[in-house]
């Protein structure tokens, strides 16, 4: 018979105690220190990025005499995008990252893995993949956080490098969100933790996103650079909601959730089926997503750009003007670039939060004409349902939409509350019933 457990009565370590506990307070003070070089080379790369997609989708069109890129240019950049993402996924350390269907969650991204993360980034985000800069900015800043405390020193502090890697996340994300406060919300919420550990998480992860942000802020005026945050310079202006804002906005926001829980599913498809011959399906999976955004251009007569690459600059051109978007071009861009994102989540390397932010807000203002609800109330249950139901983080879902909003935010808070709610209870729910677990029976809820 085995001996029975011992049993620990004692009371937990108080948080006083935590934060008195030996190398804590060097671990604050490396938190603070690495958020400027994780920045700097965050700041680097979403800069590098962005210039690279102006190039590919405007420069280039331009100077061969287009005025906008034609509605068969998505192929034969995707081509390139999977031709050159293949041999990264296929031999190099860290297989460019996971694949974006998995979320932002995961281990820390050890440092020798980091390069196969930014060169994959690199190679398909200006090209076009419906994917965002979140997740490899999230890797690229753990990476270089551990970077700074030796293995020896993570084996045998088990706690330093989960800590630091998601201080050097959240540091690397701080601005790409339009605000750090929402990276850091982000990384207490995706932690699960509660009580003195939630205090011991968040102290490191506010200094670095804090020192992040300066970095970024300061860069960017300094060399006068662009890195495409995910932000909205101008949005329509909101009332206060009423009976007829919840009676069209739950019932959107059910929506909105199935709609991007069908395109995580697709990209699980995908992910099980590159997983096999793996360089000739990448391939042919960036190629297809080509075809979707070609697709949407064809139908619409509009800009392949729109339904490309990860968003940011259409959802801030549809919140501005909603009106020059049709209900059909609306429809239309969540199908095909719904369809491509769902390829892309299982089979390129990004982030799914930015097009799927995207896809729910498209969805929202092609609402807003229904009586009772409204273009601005549409666009406010899009932003949060969309981001809760793609990340399982109904807080975080409503402050990123409440910094999205800026001055509006106040006056919508009880539907972006309700909405974030409504879409994370529908996601869940129907993953917990849908999602087939690999012996074929249903797959138990995150």
């Amino acid at each position: 018979m085995p001996a029975a457990p011992v049993v620990d009565t004692s009371s937990p370590p108080s948080l006083r105690e935590l934060l008195r506990s030996p190398g804590y307070g060097r671990l604050l003070l490396v938190s603070a220190l690495v958020g400027v070089p994780v920045s700097l080379a965050a700041f680097g790369f979403v800069g590098l990025e962005h210039e690279l997609q102006h190039w590919v989708w405007g420069s280039l069109p331009e100077a061969l005499g287009y005025g906008q890129p034609p509605w068969w240019w998505p192929l034969p950049a995707l081509a390139l995008a999977g031709l050159l993402l293949a041999p990264i996924v296929t031999r190099m350390p860290g297989r460019g990252g996971h694949t974006p269907v998995l979320g932002l969650g995961g281990p820390p991204t050890l440092p020798v893995e980091v390069p196969s993360v930014v060169l994959a980034a690199l190679a398909v985000l200006p090209l076009g993949a419906v994917l965002g800069p979140e997740a490899p900015l999230m890797a690229l800043g753990s990476g270089l956080a551990l970077m700074t405390v030796s293995a020896a020193k993570r084996a045998a502090s088990p706690m330093v490098g989960p800590m630091l890697g998601a201080a050097g996340s959240t540091a690397a994300i701080a601005t790409i969100f339009g605000s750090p406060l929402v990276a850091a919300v982000m990384m207490i919420e995706a932690a699960g933790l509660g009580g003195a550990q939630l205090t011991m998480l968040l102290l490191p992860c506010l200094l670095a996103s804090g020192v992040g942000a300066l970095v970024f802020t300061g860069f960017g005026h300094w060399t006068g650079l662009s890195i495409g945050a995910l932000s909205l310079p101008s949005v329509p202006k909101a009332q206060l909601p009423d009976a007829g804002d919840f009676l069209w906005g739950v019932p959107l926001a059910v929506v909105i959730a199935l709609v991007l829980v069908a395109g995580q599913t697709l990209g699980h498809r995908f992910a099980a089926f590159t997983a096999h011959r793996t360089a000739a399906r990448t391939v042919l999976c960036a190629v297809l997503v080509g075809a979707c955004i070609a697709g949407y251009a064809l139908v619409t007569g509009r800009s392949p750009e729109e339904a490309a690459l990860s968003g940011q600059a259409a959802l801030g051109q549809l919140a501005a003007d909603p009106t020059s978007w049709s209900v059909g071009a609306l429809l239309a861009l969540v199908l095909f670039k719904g369809l491509g994102w769902g390829v892309a989540l299982g089979s390129l390397r990004g982030g799914p939060i930015f097009p799927a932010v995207l896809l729910g807000s498209a969805l929202g203002v092609a609402a807003g004409g229904l009586p009772g609800l409204g273009i601005e109330a549409g666009l406010a249950v899009g932003l949060a349902a969309s981001s809760a139901a793609v990340t399982r983080l109904p807080v975080t879902s409503t402050v990123l939409a409440a910094a999205l909003l800026g001055d509006q935010a106040a006056d919508s808070m009880p539907l972006l509350i309700v909405s974030a709610v409504v879409a994370f209870l529908t996601a869940t729910f129907v993953h917990r019933v849908a999602a087939p677990a690999p012996d074929g029976h249903p797959a138990p809820g995150r």
